[in-house]
């Protein structure tokens, strides 16, 4: 089973490719719900990031608040790091789980892994395929800003990654997502078949 890493900038559209992949039959992990899981009330990475940052970054249910926590860290890339410190390791366990999980359950010829920092955290060793999301950055802002960010909260978010363009300098497959959404299910038809056909 090949292993695919799926990733690109923030708002360039890898949700949205992921699930076009779910809906034909592609086994799929996606590492932002799995740090959801990570992040719940109670867990090992919830105590130390709560033990790092305050308990006021905490929700009322003891989950880790987003809301919160995201203006810290994207304003101090040493706190972003330290969070990072904690969160990566128990994702990349869960991640790797997952994937024997599909080895052992069916007959896949690959599976996807949706990863947003997959070059900046050196993971890209990991699969045997990339495939790579984008759009002109003036749309990630604008996808940004429609989510309800503000122009500096946006920038931050943009800037606390690599630039889109360099991922697309190392990815098996690109996925331009400025266009219509048809537009982009024939690349992801296009992406499903190269990857069929590699795997024979």
């Amino acid at each position: 089973m090949l292993k695919i890493g799926l990733t690109g900038g923030i708002a360039t559209g890898k949700s949205y490719v992921l699930e076009r992949l779910r809906q034909r039959g592609v086994p799929c992990l996606d590492a932002d719900d799995i740090s959801h899981g990570v992040t719940a009330a109670g867990t090992e990475a919830t105590s130390a990031i709560a033990a790092r940052f305050g308990e006021a970054v905490l929700a009322a249910d003891g989950s880790v608040n987003r809301q919160a926590l995201g203006p810290i860290v994207f304003a101090d890339a040493t706190a972003r790091r330290d969070l990072e410190a904690i969160l990566h390791p128990a994702i990349y366990r869960a991640i790797r789980a997952g994937l024997r999980g599909f080895e052992l359950l069916g007959h896949y010829p690959f599976a996807v892994v949706a990863v947003p920092l997959l070059f900046e955290t050196g993971h890209q060793k990991d699969y045997d395929r990339v495939v790579v999301t984008t759009c002109p950055p003036e749309l990630q802002m604008q996808r940004l800003r429609e989510r309800g960010l503000n122009q500096d909260a946006a920038k931050q978010r943009i800037d606390a990654q690599w630039p889109t363009a360099d991922k697309t300098l190392r990815a098996d497959f690109v996925i331009h997502t400025d266009a219509s959404f048809e537009e982009t299910d024939r690349q992801v038809e296009e992406v499903v078949a190269a990857l069929k056909q590699s795997v024979g």
